[in-house]
Protein backbone atom coordinates (compact mmCIF):
# COMPACT_ATOMS: atom_id res chain seq x y z
CA UNK A 1 0.00 0.00 0.00
CA UNK A 2 0.92 3.60 -0.95
CA UNK A 3 0.82 6.40 1.13
CA UNK A 4 -1.27 8.91 -1.16
CA UNK A 5 -2.30 8.93 -4.22
CA UNK A 6 -3.33 12.27 -6.40
CA UNK A 7 -5.63 11.58 -9.73
CA UNK A 8 -5.96 14.32 -12.33
CA UNK A 9 -7.22 14.62 -16.03
CA UNK A 10 -4.63 17.32 -16.07
CA UNK A 11 -1.30 16.52 -14.63
CA UNK A 12 1.68 18.04 -15.94
CA UNK A 13 4.47 14.82 -16.72
CA UNK A 14 7.14 14.98 -18.93
CA UNK A 15 6.49 18.44 -20.34
CA UNK A 16 2.80 17.51 -21.83
CA UNK A 17 -0.63 17.67 -19.88
CA UNK A 18 -1.99 13.90 -19.90
CA UNK A 19 -4.61 12.29 -17.27
CA UNK A 20 -2.44 10.60 -14.56
CA UNK A 21 -2.44 9.21 -11.05
CA UNK A 22 0.56 10.26 -8.90
CA UNK A 23 1.54 7.12 -6.11
CA UNK A 24 3.28 8.64 -3.42
CA UNK A 25 5.92 6.26 -0.74
CA UNK A 26 7.30 8.50 2.29
CA UNK A 27 8.46 11.54 0.79
CA UNK A 28 8.78 10.81 -2.77
CA UNK A 29 6.82 9.40 -5.94
CA UNK A 30 6.18 6.00 -5.95
CA UNK A 31 5.02 5.87 -9.60
CA UNK A 32 2.52 7.54 -12.30
CA UNK A 33 0.23 5.50 -13.68
CA UNK A 34 -3.00 5.76 -16.29
CA UNK A 35 -5.78 8.48 -14.44
CA UNK A 36 -8.21 5.06 -13.46
CA UNK A 37 -5.40 2.87 -12.37
CA UNK A 38 -5.95 0.62 -9.18
CA UNK A 39 -4.10 1.50 -6.70
CA UNK A 40 -4.42 0.35 -3.04
CA UNK A 41 -3.36 3.94 -0.86
CA UNK A 42 -4.08 5.15 2.41
CA UNK A 43 -5.24 8.43 1.04
CA UNK A 44 -6.73 8.60 -2.74
CA UNK A 45 -7.40 12.47 -4.03
CA UNK A 46 -8.72 12.79 -7.19
CA UNK A 47 -8.74 16.25 -8.21
CA UNK A 48 -10.82 16.06 -11.67
CA UNK A 49 -9.94 18.30 -13.74
CA UNK A 50 -7.78 20.80 -11.14
CA UNK A 51 -4.33 20.01 -12.58
CA UNK A 52 -2.02 18.73 -11.18
CA UNK A 53 1.85 20.32 -11.28
CA UNK A 54 5.32 19.89 -9.99
CA UNK A 55 6.21 22.36 -6.74
CA UNK A 56 7.39 25.23 -8.66
CA UNK A 57 11.10 26.46 -7.72
CA UNK A 58 12.30 29.84 -7.20
CA UNK A 59 15.86 30.34 -7.15
CA UNK A 60 15.76 34.07 -6.58
CA UNK A 61 14.44 34.92 -3.24
CA UNK A 62 15.70 37.43 -0.73
CA UNK A 63 14.04 36.11 2.85
CA UNK A 64 16.21 39.14 4.74
CA UNK A 65 16.50 37.33 8.10
CA UNK A 66 18.18 37.87 9.85
CA UNK A 67 18.79 41.33 10.07
CA UNK A 68 16.20 42.93 8.50
CA UNK A 69 12.97 40.15 9.24
CA UNK A 70 11.10 43.05 9.27
CA UNK A 71 11.25 43.23 5.67
CA UNK A 72 10.44 39.71 5.50
CA UNK A 73 11.62 36.57 7.04
CA UNK A 74 11.51 32.99 6.29
CA UNK A 75 8.19 31.96 8.06
CA UNK A 76 5.87 34.22 6.43
CA UNK A 77 8.27 34.01 3.10
CA UNK A 78 7.82 30.38 2.95
CA UNK A 79 4.24 30.41 4.05
CA UNK A 80 3.64 32.95 0.97
CA UNK A 81 5.78 30.45 -1.59
CA UNK A 82 3.58 27.96 -0.73
CA UNK A 83 0.75 29.28 -1.42
CA UNK A 84 1.47 30.00 -4.48
CA UNK A 85 2.66 26.63 -5.45
CA UNK A 86 6.46 26.99 -5.08
CA UNK A 87 7.93 23.99 -2.87
CA UNK A 88 11.73 24.71 -3.09
CA UNK A 89 13.70 28.14 -2.61
CA UNK A 90 17.00 29.53 -2.70
CA UNK A 91 17.66 32.53 -0.62
CA UNK A 92 19.66 34.84 -2.15
CA UNK A 93 23.05 36.53 0.25
CA UNK A 94 21.88 39.69 0.67
CA UNK A 95 19.71 42.28 2.97
CA UNK A 96 20.35 39.63 5.75
CA UNK A 97 22.72 40.59 8.50
CA UNK A 98 25.46 39.14 8.45
CA UNK A 99 24.98 38.81 4.29
CA UNK A 100 26.11 35.28 3.86
CA UNK A 101 29.81 35.53 2.47
CA UNK A 102 31.60 32.87 4.22
CA UNK A 103 30.29 29.78 6.36
CA UNK A 104 30.07 31.39 9.77
CA UNK A 105 27.00 33.73 8.39
CA UNK A 106 25.53 30.35 6.24
CA UNK A 107 25.67 28.84 10.03
CA UNK A 108 23.43 32.13 11.67
CA UNK A 109 21.17 32.33 8.54
CA UNK A 110 20.35 28.33 9.44
CA UNK A 111 19.84 28.86 12.87
CA UNK A 112 17.83 31.94 12.48
CA UNK A 113 15.42 30.03 9.57
CA UNK A 114 15.43 26.83 11.92
CA UNK A 115 11.90 25.17 12.67
CA UNK A 116 10.61 28.47 10.76
CA UNK A 117 10.08 27.12 7.03
CA UNK A 118 6.88 25.71 5.48
CA UNK A 119 8.75 25.09 1.98
CA UNK A 120 12.33 23.23 1.25
CA UNK A 121 15.28 25.94 1.36
CA UNK A 122 18.69 26.08 -0.12
CA UNK A 123 20.97 29.22 0.14
CA UNK A 124 23.61 30.87 -2.61
CA UNK A 125 26.70 32.32 -1.30
CA UNK A 126 27.85 35.98 -1.82
CA UNK A 127 30.83 36.95 -3.85
CA UNK A 128 32.53 40.34 -2.52
CA UNK A 129 35.43 42.30 -2.29
CA UNK A 130 38.27 40.57 -0.66
CA UNK A 131 35.73 37.28 0.29
CA UNK A 132 37.40 34.68 -2.85
CA UNK A 133 39.41 33.14 -0.03
CA UNK A 134 36.16 32.23 1.39
CA UNK A 135 34.31 30.83 -1.73
CA UNK A 136 35.58 27.37 -1.63
CA UNK A 137 34.84 26.66 2.02
CA UNK A 138 31.47 28.23 1.80
CA UNK A 139 30.95 25.60 -1.30
CA UNK A 140 32.06 23.20 0.41
CA UNK A 141 29.18 23.79 3.48
CA UNK A 142 26.63 23.34 0.75
CA UNK A 143 25.54 27.02 -1.17
CA UNK A 144 24.87 25.97 -4.69
CA UNK A 145 26.78 29.12 -5.82
CA UNK A 146 27.62 32.43 -5.82
CA UNK A 147 25.71 35.97 -6.67
CA UNK A 148 27.84 38.91 -7.42
CA UNK A 149 26.64 42.70 -7.73
CA UNK A 150 28.69 44.69 -10.61
CA UNK A 151 26.50 48.17 -9.50
CA UNK A 152 25.80 49.01 -6.19
CA UNK A 153 23.38 46.81 -3.95
CA UNK A 154 21.38 49.16 -2.13
CA UNK A 155 23.08 47.75 1.14
CA UNK A 156 26.59 49.04 2.07
CA UNK A 157 27.56 45.41 3.39
CA UNK A 158 27.22 43.84 -0.03
CA UNK A 159 29.61 45.85 -1.88
CA UNK A 160 30.11 45.24 -6.01
CA UNK A 161 32.67 43.45 -7.49
CA UNK A 162 34.91 44.77 -10.28
CA UNK A 163 35.17 43.04 -13.04
CA UNK A 164 38.91 41.92 -11.97
CA UNK A 165 37.36 41.28 -8.87
CA UNK A 166 34.77 39.02 -10.73
CA UNK A 167 36.97 37.18 -12.52
CA UNK A 168 38.91 36.60 -9.24
CA UNK A 169 35.99 35.04 -7.57
CA UNK A 170 35.11 32.81 -10.27
CA UNK A 171 39.11 31.74 -10.41
CA UNK A 172 38.78 30.83 -6.60
CA UNK A 173 36.14 28.00 -7.26
CA UNK A 174 34.34 25.83 -9.89
CA UNK A 175 30.80 26.57 -9.37
CA UNK A 176 27.69 28.65 -10.35
CA UNK A 177 27.83 32.33 -10.39
CA UNK A 178 24.85 34.39 -10.94
CA UNK A 179 25.49 38.07 -11.64
CA UNK A 180 22.83 41.35 -10.70
CA UNK A 181 24.01 42.48 -14.23
CA UNK A 182 24.29 46.63 -14.51
CA UNK A 183 27.11 48.72 -15.38
CA UNK A 184 27.50 51.86 -13.03
CA UNK A 185 29.58 53.37 -15.67
CA UNK A 186 26.20 53.83 -17.47
CA UNK A 187 24.29 54.56 -14.51
CA UNK A 188 22.87 57.90 -13.47
CA UNK A 189 21.76 58.83 -9.57
CA UNK A 190 18.22 59.44 -10.51
CA UNK A 191 16.69 62.72 -9.32
CA UNK A 192 13.44 63.03 -6.60
CA UNK A 193 10.76 62.37 -8.86
CA UNK A 194 7.32 60.81 -8.69
CA UNK A 195 7.40 59.98 -12.71
CA UNK A 196 8.62 56.29 -13.26
CA UNK A 197 9.95 58.12 -16.63
CA UNK A 198 12.57 59.73 -14.95
CA UNK A 199 13.76 56.64 -12.71
CA UNK A 200 13.63 54.69 -15.74
CA UNK A 201 15.53 56.91 -17.53
CA UNK A 202 18.44 56.54 -14.90
CA UNK A 203 18.91 52.86 -15.58
CA UNK A 204 19.37 52.34 -19.29
CA UNK A 205 19.33 49.33 -21.22
CA UNK A 206 22.78 50.19 -22.09
CA UNK A 207 23.91 49.61 -18.59
CA UNK A 208 22.47 45.77 -18.36
CA UNK A 209 24.26 45.24 -22.11
CA UNK A 210 27.71 46.88 -20.74
CA UNK A 211 27.81 44.35 -17.43
CA UNK A 212 26.70 41.70 -19.41
CA UNK A 213 29.48 41.69 -21.85
CA UNK A 214 31.10 41.97 -18.49
CA UNK A 215 30.19 38.85 -17.40
CA UNK A 216 30.28 36.62 -20.45
CA UNK A 217 34.18 37.99 -20.69
CA UNK A 218 34.93 36.41 -17.20
CA UNK A 219 33.23 33.17 -18.15
CA UNK A 220 35.11 33.17 -21.41
CA UNK A 221 38.54 33.51 -19.81
CA UNK A 222 38.02 30.73 -16.61
CA UNK A 223 35.59 28.42 -18.24
CA UNK A 224 32.95 28.90 -15.17
CA UNK A 225 28.80 29.17 -15.35
CA UNK A 226 27.55 32.40 -14.94
CA UNK A 227 24.17 32.67 -14.75
CA UNK A 228 22.70 36.42 -15.97
CA UNK A 229 19.82 37.40 -13.35
CA UNK A 230 16.47 38.81 -13.65
CA UNK A 231 17.08 40.07 -17.54
CA UNK A 232 14.89 43.46 -18.42
CA UNK A 233 16.83 44.32 -21.23
CA UNK A 234 16.06 42.56 -24.21
CA UNK A 235 18.55 43.90 -26.25
CA UNK A 236 21.12 42.47 -24.78
CA UNK A 237 19.61 38.78 -25.44
CA UNK A 238 21.79 38.88 -28.88
CA UNK A 239 25.48 39.00 -26.59
CA UNK A 240 24.44 35.92 -24.46
CA UNK A 241 23.33 34.13 -28.03
CA UNK A 242 26.33 34.80 -29.70
CA UNK A 243 28.37 33.63 -26.25
CA UNK A 244 26.31 30.82 -26.08
CA UNK A 245 27.09 29.79 -29.99
CA UNK A 246 30.78 29.77 -29.20
CA UNK A 247 30.89 27.91 -26.08
CA UNK A 248 30.72 30.24 -23.45
CA UNK A 249 28.93 28.65 -20.17
CA UNK A 250 26.36 31.93 -20.00
CA UNK A 251 22.53 31.52 -19.00
CA UNK A 252 19.53 34.30 -18.25
CA UNK A 253 16.86 34.39 -16.55
CA UNK A 254 13.86 36.42 -16.63
CA UNK A 255 10.95 37.55 -14.16
CA UNK A 256 7.17 38.31 -13.89
CA UNK A 257 7.28 41.93 -13.78
CA UNK A 258 9.49 41.89 -16.81
CA UNK A 259 7.40 39.68 -18.54
CA UNK A 260 3.92 41.33 -17.69
CA UNK A 261 4.43 45.08 -16.88
CA UNK A 262 4.32 48.10 -18.97
CA UNK A 263 6.39 51.12 -18.12
CA UNK A 264 4.09 53.25 -19.93
CA UNK A 265 1.43 51.88 -17.57
CA UNK A 266 3.22 52.61 -14.54
CA UNK A 267 1.25 55.70 -12.62
CA UNK A 268 3.06 58.37 -11.03
CA UNK A 269 3.98 57.72 -7.80
CA UNK A 270 3.50 53.96 -7.51
CA UNK A 271 6.53 53.17 -6.07
CA UNK A 272 5.56 49.54 -5.58
CA UNK A 273 6.61 48.99 -9.08
CA UNK A 274 10.10 49.87 -8.75
CA UNK A 275 13.10 47.18 -9.02
CA UNK A 276 16.29 47.19 -10.46
CA UNK A 277 16.82 46.57 -13.74
CA UNK A 278 13.66 48.48 -14.49
CA UNK A 279 10.49 47.52 -15.85
CA UNK A 280 10.66 48.82 -19.54
CA UNK A 281 8.38 48.75 -22.44
CA UNK A 282 6.06 46.47 -23.71
CA UNK A 283 7.70 45.76 -27.03
CA UNK A 284 10.81 44.86 -24.29
CA UNK A 285 8.20 42.32 -22.90
CA UNK A 286 7.68 41.17 -25.94
CA UNK A 287 11.02 40.55 -26.68
CA UNK A 288 11.72 38.52 -23.63
CA UNK A 289 8.76 36.20 -23.84
CA UNK A 290 9.82 35.59 -27.34
CA UNK A 291 13.43 34.52 -25.77
CA UNK A 292 11.84 32.59 -23.46
CA UNK A 293 9.92 30.94 -26.38
CA UNK A 294 12.59 29.83 -28.21
CA UNK A 295 14.99 29.00 -24.79
CA UNK A 296 17.27 31.79 -24.51
CA UNK A 297 16.29 32.58 -21.30
CA UNK A 298 15.94 29.70 -19.58
CA UNK A 299 13.67 30.16 -16.31
CA UNK A 300 11.10 32.27 -15.15
CA UNK A 301 12.26 33.10 -11.05
CA UNK A 302 10.43 35.78 -8.77
CA UNK A 303 13.10 37.97 -7.39
CA UNK A 304 10.99 38.71 -4.34
CA UNK A 305 12.29 41.45 -2.94
CA UNK A 306 10.06 42.55 0.02
CA UNK A 307 10.27 45.98 2.01
CA UNK A 308 8.61 47.54 4.82
CA UNK A 309 5.38 50.20 3.24
CA UNK A 310 7.86 52.94 4.44
CA UNK A 311 10.79 52.00 2.83
CA UNK A 312 8.93 52.02 -0.60
CA UNK A 313 7.70 55.89 0.34
CA UNK A 314 4.60 55.27 -0.52
CA UNK A 315 3.80 58.52 1.04
CA UNK A 316 6.01 60.76 -1.36
CA UNK A 317 5.74 58.21 -4.19
CA UNK A 318 9.61 59.24 -4.80
CA UNK A 319 11.03 56.88 -7.30
CA UNK A 320 14.57 58.01 -6.18
CA UNK A 321 14.15 57.70 -2.27
CA UNK A 322 11.97 54.30 -2.50
CA UNK A 323 13.76 50.63 -2.03
CA UNK A 324 14.00 48.70 -5.32
CA UNK A 325 12.17 45.41 -5.28
CA UNK A 326 8.81 43.93 -6.14
CA UNK A 327 6.99 41.17 -4.02
CA UNK A 328 5.65 38.32 -6.14
CA UNK A 329 6.87 34.63 -4.64
CA UNK A 330 2.97 34.07 -4.14
CA UNK A 331 1.75 35.43 -7.65
CA UNK A 332 4.29 34.32 -9.75
CA UNK A 333 2.97 31.27 -10.92
CA UNK A 334 -0.74 32.90 -11.93
CA UNK A 335 1.00 36.05 -13.35
CA UNK A 336 2.58 33.92 -15.80
CA UNK A 337 0.01 31.86 -16.21
CA UNK A 338 -2.63 34.36 -17.00
CA UNK A 339 0.17 36.43 -19.45
CA UNK A 340 1.21 32.92 -21.23
CA UNK A 341 -2.35 31.57 -21.98
CA UNK A 342 -2.68 34.54 -23.71
CA UNK A 343 -0.06 34.44 -25.78
CA UNK A 344 -0.93 30.89 -26.53
CA UNK A 345 1.41 29.02 -24.22
CA UNK A 346 0.67 25.68 -22.55
CA UNK A 347 0.51 24.81 -18.73
CA UNK A 348 3.25 22.89 -19.45
CA UNK A 349 5.71 25.63 -20.81
CA UNK A 350 5.05 27.42 -17.49
CA UNK A 351 6.01 24.15 -15.57
CA UNK A 352 8.97 24.31 -17.63
CA UNK A 353 9.71 27.80 -17.28
CA UNK A 354 9.07 27.80 -12.89
CA UNK A 355 10.11 24.51 -12.40
CA UNK A 356 11.98 21.81 -14.48
CA UNK A 357 14.58 24.61 -15.54
CA UNK A 358 15.26 26.24 -11.99
CA UNK A 359 15.98 22.91 -10.64
CA UNK A 360 18.24 22.30 -12.76
CA UNK A 361 19.73 25.04 -12.94
CA UNK A 362 21.24 24.46 -9.58
CA UNK A 363 21.18 20.71 -9.60
CA UNK A 364 18.34 19.50 -7.77
CA UNK A 365 17.42 16.66 -10.05
CA UNK A 366 14.47 15.60 -7.82
CA UNK A 367 12.42 18.68 -7.93
CA UNK A 368 10.59 20.58 -10.34
CA UNK A 369 9.31 17.17 -12.01
CA UNK A 370 6.50 14.56 -12.01
CA UNK A 371 8.43 11.60 -12.47
CA UNK A 372 9.49 8.30 -10.22
CA UNK A 373 12.14 8.59 -7.45
CA UNK A 374 11.48 12.53 -7.21
CA UNK A 375 10.62 14.40 -4.51
CA UNK A 376 6.79 14.28 -3.74
CA UNK A 377 6.46 17.95 -4.20
CA UNK A 378 2.87 18.51 -5.90
CA UNK A 379 0.55 21.97 -6.25
CA UNK A 380 -3.31 21.32 -7.01
CA UNK A 381 -3.87 23.97 -9.20
CA UNK A 382 -7.24 25.52 -10.84
CA UNK A 383 -6.42 27.04 -14.15
CA UNK A 384 -9.36 28.12 -14.98
CA UNK A 385 -10.43 30.14 -11.92
CA UNK A 386 -10.06 33.47 -11.42
CA UNK A 387 -9.33 35.81 -8.76
CA UNK A 388 -8.51 39.58 -7.88
CA UNK A 389 -5.46 39.91 -5.79
CA UNK A 390 -5.92 41.43 -2.39
CA UNK A 391 -3.25 42.42 -0.80
CA UNK A 392 -4.68 41.33 2.77
CA UNK A 393 -4.86 37.88 1.73
CA UNK A 394 -1.02 37.68 0.92
CA UNK A 395 1.61 35.59 3.08
CA UNK A 396 4.59 37.74 2.80
CA UNK A 397 5.07 39.89 5.55
CA UNK A 398 4.71 43.23 4.44
CA UNK A 399 0.96 43.86 1.71
CA UNK A 400 2.77 45.43 -0.97
CA UNK A 401 2.52 44.69 -4.53
CA UNK A 402 2.34 46.06 -7.75
CA UNK A 403 -0.29 43.57 -8.82
CA UNK A 404 -2.88 44.78 -6.13
CA UNK A 405 -6.37 44.76 -8.13
CA UNK A 406 -5.19 42.90 -11.11
CA UNK A 407 -7.44 39.95 -12.08
CA UNK A 408 -5.28 37.09 -12.24
CA UNK A 409 -6.22 33.41 -13.93
CA UNK A 410 -5.32 30.14 -11.67
CA UNK A 411 -5.76 29.31 -7.82
CA UNK A 412 -3.39 26.76 -6.24
CA UNK A 413 -6.06 24.80 -4.12
CA UNK A 414 -3.22 22.64 -2.37
CA UNK A 415 0.40 22.48 -2.24
CA UNK A 416 2.10 19.04 -1.16
CA UNK A 417 5.64 18.98 -0.03
CA UNK A 418 7.40 15.95 0.08
CA UNK A 419 4.01 13.86 -0.06
CA UNK A 420 2.82 16.10 2.97
CA UNK A 421 -0.13 19.02 2.63
CA UNK A 422 1.30 22.37 3.29
CA UNK A 423 -0.20 23.92 6.06
CA UNK A 424 -0.23 27.42 7.66
CA UNK A 425 0.82 26.26 11.07
CA UNK A 426 3.17 23.50 10.73
CA UNK A 427 6.77 23.93 9.58
CA UNK A 428 7.49 21.31 7.83
CA UNK A 429 10.26 22.53 5.11
CA UNK A 430 13.85 21.35 5.06
CA UNK A 431 17.41 22.77 4.38
CA UNK A 432 18.71 21.69 1.39
CA UNK A 433 22.36 20.87 0.48
CA UNK A 434 24.23 21.71 -3.26
CA UNK A 435 24.22 18.13 -5.05
CA UNK A 436 27.61 16.70 -6.17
Amino acid sequence: MVDLVVRSRRAVVGGAERPAAVAVTGSRIESVSAYDATIEAAEDVDLGDTALLPGLVDTHVHVNEPGRTEWEGFATATRAAAAGGVTTIIDMPLNSLPPTVDVEALRIKQAAAAGKIHVDVGFWGGAIPGNAAALPGLHDAGVFGFKAFLADSGVPEFPPVSPAELALSLKAVDALFVVHAEDPGHLRDAASSAAYADFLASRPAAAEDAAIATAIDAARATGQRVHILHLSAAGALTLIAAAQAEGVRVTAETCPHYLTLDAAQIPDGATEFKCCPPIRDAANADALWRALTDGLITCVVSDHSPCTPELKRRDTGDFAAAWGGIASVQLGLPVIWTAARDRGHRLADVVEWMARRPADLVGLAAKGRIAPGADADLVAFDPDATFEVDPSRLHHRNPVTPYAGKVLRGVVRTTWLRGRRVTTDQAGGRFLMREG
